[in-house]
């Protein structure tokens, strides 16, 4: 009985005998049944083993080197410290270190697992620049970190005003500058955009000027208002005798004559005399026989 079989070689016969085909399959079946299975259990139990050694090794790096990670800070931040860093460079240091270290540590716990390394490099190298092209405003926001370091407009603990958003610097990131509004909001503004834009930054000067703008009646001594104004400020310890407090005229305005009163304080005293001298003047002008005009309109009538 002949049967067709398949080879691989061109010049093999298409037609094998039965008695071929049943001698390979013999031959096959003798093979699976001399295997050493013993050995083979040995073998995978091996590998299996070496498999659990080379993880548990890999864990053992990977905790070692976040404890070493967090120790290096740690002195990173002593040395700084020392050397009276600012707190804004400390701040952008050790994020910097941290994603430095933490990569190479993934490095190198990949690398004990057995990983080609060089390889995964190469791989990362044309992933990282794929990304880096997708994502070219990070890196701005990067480079905006770098130049607010070196150009320092502004530092933690800076009230600060940009992109129109106002409040205390909280911390100065890889990519972002934190804020902390009056009402305690966090803002997160990019540094790109924050290092290219107008800041105003009111914590670089020990003395600001406070202004009030207020308005009298027409009538009304101006003198008698400026007198009393200044009775009110020149006893305040808080307002600084050089340069001294100022009231001018400023305007002769509608229904009211406005004065400008400007006077000079602590940065940190700011806004307690604002506030408080708002509610003065309106409290103690009155006292003294100065009014406070509400808008008025004169309406002629002519009868024809």
């Amino acid at each position: 009985m002949w049967t067709l079989f398949a080879t691989d070689t061109p010049a093999a016969p298409l037609m094998v005998p039965d008695s071929v085909q049943k001698a390979k399959f013999a031959e096959t079946v003798n093979r699976l049944m001399n295997l050493d299975f013993s050995e083979i259990s040995r073998n995978l139990l091996s590998e299996a083993l070496w498999v659990v050694i080379k993880i548990v090794i890999a864990l053992v790096v990977y905790y070692l080197g976040r404890w070493v990670l967090r120790r290096l800070i740690r002195l990173l931040d002593v040395a700084m410290e020392r050397r009276n860093v600012d707190q804004s460079l400390r701040a952008f240091s050790r994020s910097s270190v941290r994603a430095v270290f933490t990569l190479l540590l993934i490095l190198i716990v990949v690398s004990t697992l057995g990983v080609n390394v060089t390889s995964l490099i190469a791989v990362a190298s044309a992933a990282t620049l794929a990304i880096g092209m997708a994502l070219s405003g990070t890196a701005q926001n990067f480079a905006g970190g770098v130049m607010i370091l070196l150009m320092k407009p502004y530092r933690v603990g800076d009230y600060i005003s940009a992109q129109g958003q106002s409040g205390t610097v909280r911390e100065i990131k890889l990519f972002s500058t934190v804020i902390t509004t009056t009402d305690n909001q966090t803002i997160y503004i990019p540094n790109n955009s924050i290092a290219t834009a107008i800041i105003d930054n009111y914590s670089t000067a020990e003395l600001r000027r406070v202004d009030w703008t207020v308005g009298i009646s027409y009538g009304d001594d101006v003198d008698t208002a400026r007198s009393v104004i200044l009775g009110m400020l020149n006893g305040d310890a808080r307002i600084l005798p050089d340069p001294a407090p100022v009231v001018w005229v400023a305007a002769l305005a509608d229904s009211s004559v406005n004065l400008t009163i400007r006077v000079w304080t602590r940065n940190e005293d700011y806004w307690a005399v604002f506030f408080e001298y708002n509610e003065r003047f309106y409290k103690e002008l009155p006292k003294a026989g100065i009014n406070f005009p509400f808008p008025q309109m004169d309406v002629h009538v002519k009868n024809d």
